[in-house]
Formats: C-alpha cells, sequence, structure tokens
C-alpha cells in the first residue's frame, strides 16, 4: 500500500525554539563582496551573458518599410532608363549617327529595300551602270521622327508626283523648257516625301527615274545656276565642300562629310541661297546616282541648320547605294 504525503500550512518555529548562530563578520564581508560582483566573488563561476536590449516593438516595421521604399526606388530608376531607350535609342544605333547631340534628327533604322529575282545591286560588277531595281518609292528616305508630312506637297498614289507639281519648286519661267527637256530626255517617273520638323524646318525630297545615267547628266535642275522659286543666287555650301575635301568620314558640329564611297561623295553638290535672303533661306542638294537623280530641298526661318541638311543628304546617298 502506497504511503500517502498531505502538504499542509508550515507551522511557524517555535518561540522557545534556539536562536540561529550569528554570521560572523568575516562570512559576512563574503557575502557583500558576492553581491557587489559574482565573478569576483567565485572565479569558478561561469560568466552571464550582457543584456541585449529589446528592440522596439517596431523596428521590424521600420526595416520592412526601407525595404519596400528601396524596391521602389530601383524599380523607378529601372524603369525611367527603359523609356529613355526607347525614346531616345542609342544614337551609335541610328544611321549616320555617333553620339553626340548635335541637332541630328532621329531617322527609322535605314534597310535597302528586297530586290525582284535575279536583279542586280546599283553599282555591281553585272550593273556598271548604276540600274536600280528596286521601286522608286522605297528608296526615299523616311520622315525623321517628331517630323509632321508636309502638307503643301501634292502627292499621287505611292508618293507620285506629277512633273507640274516638282516643276513649281523652280521659277515660272523656265518651267516650260525644264518640262520639255524631261519630255526628251527619259524620264521615267517622279516620287517625293516631305515633312516638317519643330524647328520650323521644311523637307522635300524628290527622286527622279531616268532610263539610263547619261539622262541624269544632262538634268538641269541642280547646280548654282538653277532657278529656284523665290531665290535670287544660290553658293556652294562651305561646310560641306570643306568636309568632302577633307575627307572627314563623320558628321561633326560642322556638318562634316560622311558617305559610303568618294565617288558617291563626287556625285554630291550642296547649294545654299546667298544672303540677304529675305525671311527665311532655302539650301539645295542634288544627288547622282545611276539612273536617279535625288533633290533635296531645305526651308528654314533665318538660316537652315547645316547638321539636319547634311545628315539628311548623306542618308538619301545610302539608301541610294
Amino acid at each position: 500500500m502506497t504511503e500517502q504525503h498531505t502538504t499542509g500550512p508550515v507551522s511557524a518555529p517555535p518561540e522557545d525554539a534556539a536562536p540561529q548562530p550569528a554570521v560572523d563578520e568575516q562570512g559576512a564581508a563574503r557575502a557583500a563582496a558576492f553581491a557587489a560582483d559574482p565573478l569576483a566573488a567565485n572565479p569558478f563561476a561561469a560568466p552571464q551573458a550582457p543584456e541585449v536590449p529589446a528592440a522596439p516593438k517596431d523596428r521590424r516595421k521600420l526595416f520592412a518599410a526601407l525595404r519596400w521604399t528601396a524596391a521602389v526606388l530601383v524599380f523607378a530608376a529601372v524603369g525611367t532608363g527603359v523609356a529613355y531607350e526607347v525614346t531616345q535609342p542609342e544614337r551609335t544605333d541610328i544611321p549616320g549617327l555617333s553620339t553626340k547631340a548635335d541637332g541630328r534628327w532621329t531617322f527609322p533604322r535605314l534597310a535597302k529595300p528586297a530586290l525582284p529575282p535575279g536583279a542586280a545591286l546599283p553599282f555591281a560588277e553585272d550593273n556598271p551602270d548604276g540600274i536600280h531595281y528596286a521601286g522608286l518609292t522605297e528608296l526615299l528616305l523616311p520622315a525623321p521622327s517628331g517630323s509632321a508630312p508636309d502638307s503643301t506637297l501634292k502627292l499621287e498614289k505611292d508618293g507620285v508626283v506629277t512633273v507640274d507639281t516638282f516643276l513649281e519648286e523652280y521659277d515660272a519661267t523656265g518651267r516650260g523648257k525644264m518640262k520639255e527637256q524631261f519630255a526628251n530626255e527619259g524620264l521615267r517617273q517622279i516620287v517625293a516625301r516631305g515633312w516638317t520638323t519643330p524647328d520650323g524646318t521644311r523637307t522635300r525630297v524628290y527622286l527622279l527615274r531616268f532610263h539610263a545615267s547619261g539622262f541624269v547628266d544632262n538634268f538641269k535642275g541642280c547646280g548654282a545656276l538653277a532657278t529656284l522659286n523665290g531665290v535670287a543666287r544660290l553658293q556652294s555650301d562651305d561646310a560641306w565642300m570643306r568636309a568632302k575635301s577633307s575627307q572627314r568620314t563623320e558628321l561633326g558640329q560642322d556638318g562634316a562629310y560622311s558617305g559610303p564611297s568618294a565617288r558617291s561623295a563626287s556625285d554630291v553638290t550642296l547649294y545654299r541661297e546667298a544672303k540677304p535672303t529675305g525671311d527665311e533661306q532655302t539650301a539645295l542638294a542634288c544627288l547622282q546616282s545611276g539612273d536617279i537623280q535625288a533633290v533635296v530641298l531645305q526651308n528654314r526661318k533665318d538660316e537652315v541648320a547645316a547638321v539636319p541638311l547634311h545628315q539628311t543628304v548623306i542618308l538619301q546617298l545610302q539608301l541610294l547605294g
């Protein structure tokens, strides 16, 4: 049988119990020392870890807020970078451009049109006359970003313009003779594209296709003696001439020449309206490439800017090959 124990109240010691012996003075001193510094009083005791203050209750919330703030800043920075890449592509990725922002326009990436099966490239060994077999409209330089189509340019289907529309760029006194020359000297077709940029520059690019390159040599609409509508006198574009003569290969602040070959460079001439010009200046560029004669015209208040003019000419030249 298991013995049971009960717990009852603890009785106080009897009043006549013998008194406890008093602690001697040496023991009292040791007790006081132990209370003040337990390690010093007992060198064999294990050291106690220092107390670590409790973290504030809202510290976790603070750390979480900081992490989210950092994440938001990172995503904002990445998003800004992506938007910049979309709206401002690397200038080295844009045809004819370097990294300097010097007033150049942003054009779509250029691509030469596909040729009919078996057709030769212009100026290939089996095509020395430079005949272009691609569609003429496909060889037109596209308009730069941010520009608006020129509503004053009268276009037919597929960018075709009539001879009369093209001749409106020239003085009325010489139009009849030029029209007769077109009829007698193998003109096949004219296409055009025009745009106006936010700085007010109005650009028209015309491509005239002839039956052969020999007819292009007889075109009278270019040169210092060309009678443009409203222009008293033309003079050579000095910046272009300096760049071409120095054979520079980068389009810099002064509009230095850059083109696919020296042969093509010799087939390009640029002219500006001589001062005084009135409210706006006119610039004329003539590009001869095999059976195609390109005519680029720009007008701008006060003065035509050199860099976008030269850039337009260079890119159109590259498309023509």
